[in-house]
């Protein structure tokens, strides 16, 4: 098979964005952003924010201090990211006695014996 035919069949017969990954600088941006929008009332109703507030308020501040611009897309994309890593850090905490967090160092925390046992389950 040809590159061109190689090509054509990328991305599933959807054109993919030009993406450029995120940085934790740009992550913590979005965080604070996300705060922000929050705590301004920006929320609708259930508890999300609108695309229109995103493109409007979020992606706006954060494209002024990001390097790469991002998309409504790349937000969604990040958006899921930061869900799977609270759900995956919400469940090691609620369901496993003997974790802790450690907020100066901002890192998980449990004794050896704690990660062995987990490790095992798991």
């Amino acid at each position: 098979m040809g590159d061109s035919q190689q090509g054509n069949k990328k991305g599933k017969g959807k054109e993919k964005e030009n993406y450029e990954s995120w940085t934790m600088d740009d992550t913590n941006v979005l965080l604070h952003l996300l705060v922000d929008a929050i705590n301004n009332g920006l929320c609708d109703a259930n508890g999300s924010l609108s695309k229109q507030n995103v493109e409007r308020v979020i992606l706006h501040h954060l494209n002024a201090k990001t390097r790469f611009p991002k998309t409504y897309n790349h937000y969604l994309s990040r958006l899921k990211w930061l869900k799977n890593k609270y759900n995956k850090m919400s469940t090691l905490m609620r369901n496993n006695s003997g974790f802790g967090w450690d907020t100066v160092t901002k890192t998980l925390t449990a004794s050896d014996e704690v990660w062995e046992v987990y490790l095992k389950v798991y």
